[in-house]
């Protein structure tokens, strides 16, 4: 077990691929703690999934954007691990996908922007406050990041593409400190959120090289690794896992 007496938080791990990540890193030997913002059930059955491997497993439920809510979070794992070793920034949304850019309200813009980068930097700085030399920072962000593959997603898009950025300076910062910072672009994968069998599913699939949605406990593989001593040279790294949809 690859990360066996190490401990990590996984933001937005109730679910899809937050919850296949914080079941992965549990198997390779992690406590983990999981944050939700409103599916409490979900949230608390992935911590008894861990529980039952034998570690571990705590569920705070947190908005991503919300500063309080981030320092809380943090404190409560370090009170109950004893630290933060792994950090996991997975929480995201997708709010008012499909439209165009001159119809795109303020506020979906400004939620968008709030989870989804606001919210990483927020949980990052909070985290960074229990971790110790040689920690490890992931976040989950999009193979949009790198390429716009269709219209009506600026607000999605931009608070992506600007996680690869943040993510490649916090690289910068930390690593005088042995911590290691780096983001997975994930293309379509099987979730709740976006099926394949979904209304765009087809598009979607018409777009990859190899043209079959991922499974999440593939994508968690790739997290469980860049988490463990092997990835200790890799920092300010993205990882694109779209079944080839950037090719």
């Amino acid at each position: 077990m690859m990360l066996e007496n190490r401990t990590a938080l996984v933001t937005g791990g109730s679910r899809g691929i937050g919850a296949a990540i914080a079941r992965r890193l549990a198997r390779e030997g992690a406590d983990v703690a999981i944050t939700y913002a409103a599916s409490a059930a979900g949230a608390q059955a992935v911590a008894a999934e861990i529980q039952a491997m034998g570690r571990r497993g705590l569920a705070i439920q947190a908005d991503a954007a919300d500063p309080a809510a981030a320092e809380t979070a943090a404190q409560a794992v370090a009170d109950s691990f004893g630290r933060i070793d792994i950090l996991v920034n997975n929480a995201g949304v997708f709010v008012g996908q499909g439209q165009p850019m001159g119809e795109i309200p303020l506020e979906d813009f400004d939620r968008t922007i709030a989870v989804n980068l606001r919210g990483v930097f927020l949980t990052t700085q909070a985290a960074l406050r229990h971790m110790g030399e040689g920690g490890r920072i992931i976040s989950i962000a999009s193979n949009l990041a790198e390429r716009s593959l269709m219209p009506g997603m600026a607000a999605y898009v931009t608070s992506k593409a600007a996680l690869v950025g943040l993510t490649r300076a916090i690289a910068r910062d930390l690593g005088p400190r042995g911590i290691t910072a780096n983001v997975v672009n994930p293309g379509s994968h099987e979730t709740d959120m976006n099926p394949s069998d979904g209304p765009s599913s087809d598009a979607q699939r018409a777009f990859m090289a190899i043209p079959r949605y991922g499974d999440p406990a593939d994508l968690a593989g790739l997290v469980a690794w860049l988490a463990s001593p092997e990835a200790r040279s890799v920092t300010g790294a993205s990882f694109l896992v779209d079944s080839g949809a950037n090719a």
